[in-house]
């Protein structure tokens, strides 16, 4: 929007990296694609060609799957203690860390995020999770149990591998969520094929490079790209993955799903949200209005756990609107790579029409912009941060995962009705609930039919804290131990003595 180059925003290192060639990480080779096909890689904030990665097909998914088959079973990684698993995790951790602005300016280049969210969330999020998962290497045990069978027995069980695991990476968040996802998969003593989404792939590369200079062995991690239905569904459908890892749409999510079925591996899905945030009463408005805003205008609304749905008590709903429209209309836009930027563009020109169709469709389903409900200029794909009233359930804008900054605001007038329009949705991945009642906060949190519910704050993250969804919203945990678990086939074994 305001930057001639995203080249003149970039440091050195960071722009040779975005124009050099791409290649697989297969083994420990880079690969050129077996197609010799590519894709483009697309700067959101000035719509400009920055580069170019492989357009994988089924063909290299199968080189893939073979040098990570071969790692699980016949190389050095099978024969690594957990706590030696930990070690490289450790030092892939630190060289994250080393790498961070590099990674940093990377992921504000290919998302369009704002910079500053970049170097506030991602690189610090990958790391502390390689280190937490790293913990749990050496600390996955089995149990011993009494047996009412008659003799004298001994049993007990153990935790192994789960195999070949498959990870599917969304566009919003490429770099974090690809070690979100592969760091349990790996201590759990798994291998891994990361497919990040085709619009945002650049960073996913670039660990792919830290992986290797971090000294893991060959085939432990491999980094394929290409669009998802080719190289994503070849990989959810191969027959050599023993699991597979899908975080994006639940459309997308249902058809990964089904393409696992033909040998039954483990599916886990992170798919979509229409978050709600409750606003009672008696809720200090002073970080309440701030807070749900955040909660929605954070990333332009690519987070698929954005409050995007604001419930508020009607006594204070006027206030809560027009704070909440200010806030927005107050954000400095611009170009990600921007240190200024508190709102960048959309991920590409296709997610800019989608939102604004909902936009357009709330209007024509008599819904009211309170603020925004436009684009922005007409290089890159900016969207005003917009406010929504008048909405009714049976509304798509409402109903739908928007994936952008536009917030749907409800009053309700007592706390029933509340929790009646936060429960009446396919979704159930996040909530927050805002005010002083210690009382009524648990309350809701415990009848709120959703994975995580936060009080006085929203899109809380950390890799001790389990994240998942009921409902459409998906299927196991991403972090926490329970993370360790879904990675892990448990063995049970007796012995009469």
């Amino acid at each position: 929007m305001d930057a001639d180059s995203p080249f003149e925003l970039l440091s050195p290192n960071a722009a040779a990296f975005a124009r050099k060639p791409h290649a697989n990480l297969i083994g420990a080779a880079w690969k050129p694609p077996v197609s010799g096909e590519t894709l483009e890689v697309i700067d959101p904030g000035t719509s400009d060609l920055v580069g170019n990665i492989p357009a994988s097909t089924g063909a290299d998914i199968d080189l893939a799957v073979k040098q990570a088959r071969d790692a699980l079973e016949s190389g050095p990684w099978s024969r690594l203690t957990g706590q030696e698993r930990g070690r490289l995790m450790w030092k892939l951790a630190a060289l994250i860390g080393d790498n961070a602005e590099e990674l940093a300016q990377l992921e504000s280049l290919d998302t369009g995020r704002a910079i500053y969210e970049c170097r506030l969330v991602d690189v610090p999020g990958s790391v502390n999770m390689l280190e937490y998962m790293a913990g749990w290497a050496g600390k996955i045990n089995g149990e011993t149990m009494p047996l009412g069978a008659p003799g004298d027995l001994h049993a007990y069980t153990t935790r192994e591998p789960v195999g070949v695991v498959g990870i599917i990476v969304p566009w919003n968040y490429p770099l974090e969520l690809a070690v979100w996802r592969m760091a349990p998969a790996l201590a759990a003593g798994c291998t891994v094929i990361l497919k990040p989404a085709e619009q945002t792939s650049l960073t996913t590369l670039r660990l792919g490079e830290l992986v290797l200079e971090a000294g893991f062995p060959p085939g432990v991690v491999n980094v394929v790209t290409g669009l998802g239905e080719t190289a994503g569904a070849a990989l959810a459908a191969h027959p050599g993955v023993d699991a597979v890892s899908f975080t994006g749409s639940t459309e997308t999510g249902k058809a990964v799903l089904h393409a696992a079925a033909g040998n039954l591996k483990r599916v886990f899905l992170e798919l979509g949200g229409k978050s709600p945030s409750i606003v009672l009463a008696d809720a200090d408005l002073q970080s309440t209005i701030p807070g749900v805003a955040g909660a929605i205008f954070f990333s332009s609304g690519q987070v698929c756990t954005a409050g995007s749905r604001l419930l508020v008590d009607r006594r204070i709903f006027d206030r809560v609107v027009e704070g909440v429209a200010a806030y927005g209309n107050s954000l400095k836009i611009g170009h990600g790579l921007r240190s200024d930027t508190q709102l960048g563009p959309l991920v590409s020109a296709a997610q800019m029409d989608r939102v604004l169709g909902y936009v357009e469709s709330g209007r024509q389903d008599g819904a009211v912009m309170a603020s925004g409900g436009a684009r922005i200029g007409n290089r890159g794909y900016f969207v005003q941060p917009t406010v929504v009233t008048g909405t009714t359930p049976d509304m798509a804008i409402y109903r739908e995962e928007v994936f952008g900054p536009v917030l749907c605001a409800v009053p309700f007038d007592d706390v029933e009705a509340a929790i009646a329009a936060a429960n009446d949705s396919i979704y159930g991945l996040h909530a927050s609930i805002w005010t002083n009642s210690l009382r009524q906060a648990h309350d809701l949190a415990r009848r709120i039919k959703s994975g995580n519910v936060c009080i006085n704050t929203h899109n809380f993250f950390d890799p001790a804290f389990p994240m998942g969804g009921y409902k459409q919203s998906g299927w196991g945990r991403a972090s926490g131990f329970a993370a360790i678990e879904h990675y892990t086939e448990i063995k049970g074994i007796v012995a009469r003595l």
